[in-house]
């Protein structure tokens, strides 16, 4: 089956997730603590972050949620701050924070643009972040679309963003592939009739994610790889 489009993930996918968010989080925890180490303790807590690692627990919300959900969580030790207030500082820290590509990214992209794919990102993070991420990459204009929680598609695992993608180039589910780190790429993936692909440069290892993809790649490098497969040795889902 000919791949005509591939919709991906942004963070812990087109860029590794502990290399990047790491340090963003124990930003966000200091300017918002100002100093307080218990207020600090109680913050990161919140966030499922853990400040003597300096990592992310597996079970934070931060690893696949939207802004909006984490700004509700901070709010809890916050109350005093409206859940807008929480949700643009988040946004506007993240728009500026260095990420860290999970592979070369233009050579790849470019690859698959060579071989005719569409390209596409649907992140929940916002899409002014993802946007500045990409730009800052240097391959924002890699991609027809990009899409953030807040772009008025929704927010994974709701399958409503991918069928926009899909939408938006003409493209049918079936020749199409939702590439992610988390169970909300790959559940998001098949509500649409997508494929979908693994990869471990997230939060979660592969026992997690097996069960919702077709396959399970180390990292986006190895996607042109397994698209050059013979259609018969692709995973297929059962």
């Amino acid at each position: 089956m000919a791949i005509t489009a591939i919709l991906f993930d942004k963070d812990g996918t087109l860029f590794e997730f502990g290399a990047t968010w790491n340090a963003w989080a124990a930003q966000v925890v200091q300017v918002l603590s100002q100093g307080d180490a218990t207020l600090a303790g109680a913050l990161a807590e919140a966030m499922r972050f853990d400040l003597s690692t300096g990592s992310f627990h597996p079970d934070s919300a931060v690893i696949a949620g939207t802004n909006r959900e984490v700004a509700g969580l901070i709010r809890r030790v916050l109350p005093e701050s409206s859940l807008e207030e929480i949700e643009d500082l988040l946004i506007a820290s993240a728009a500026n924070t260095l990420l860290v590509p999970a592979a070369p990214l233009e050579a790849l992209l470019d690859e698959l643009a060579g071989d005719g794919i569409a390209l596409g990102v649907m992140t929940n993070d916002s899409e002014v972040s993802a946007r500045a991420q990409l730009s800052t990459a240097g391959v924002l204009d890699r991609f027809a679309f990009v899409a953030g929680a807040d772009s008025g598609h929704g927010a994974k695992p709701d399958p409503a963003p991918l069928r926009a993608f899909l939408e938006h180039g003409g493209h049918l589910a079936g020749d199409a592939v939702m590439v992610g780190d988390s169970t909300h790429d790959l559940l998001a993936g098949r509500a649409a009739g997508m494929q979908t692909v693994a990869v471990l440069t997230g939060m979660a290892d592969a026992h997690e994610l097996t069960p919702y993809a077709d396959v399970v790649l180390p990292h986006i490098g190895h996607l042109p790889d397994w698209l050059r497969q013979d259609g018969s040795e692709q995973p297929g889902r059962s």
